[in-house]
């Protein structure tokens, strides 16, 4: 269903450090990096799509976060959860509720929000029962 995310950010390597955190942190391995466009990407593990992308907007005007929009990612584990939450939060990201269950989605719902340094909204859920 999905190709690839494009998230656009406003400062490459503060952008960059923070990713490749999270991407570590859940096990996606690097598909390319490339600082003259500035973009980089990673992709699920045994490779494939979709792609995770961050760059700077491709019409060259400033990066603006989207009201409403956010990007779920996918944990194994909810110690994974716990764990990109934090990293996050090391790397310039910032608090919209820590890890938990969140019930009111369904009974296993275990997920932490957080804002990338951009200010892009992000989830980290793992849909497992611990």
């Amino acid at each position: 269903m999905i190709s690839h995310i494009f998230i656009g950010i406003a400062d490459f390597d503060r952008a960059l450090a923070f990713y490749t955190a999270l991407a570590d942190c859940l096990g996606w391995p690097a598909r390319f990096c490339d600082r003259s466009r500035p973009w980089a990407g990673w992709e699920q593990p045994g490779g494939g799509r979709p792609l995770l992308l961050i760059g700077k907007p491709f019409d060259g005007q400033p990066h603006h976060p989207g009201n409403g929009q956010m990007i779920a990612f996918a944990a194994a584990t909810r110690e994974a959860v716990r764990r990109a939450y934090h990293l996050a939060l090391a790397h310039g990201g910032s608090d919209e509720g820590g890890p938990g269950l969140r019930p009111h989605y369904h009974p296993d719902y275990y997920g932490a929000y957080f804002r990338d340094p951009d200010g892009n909204k992000l989830c980290v859920v793992c849909h497992e029962a611990e």
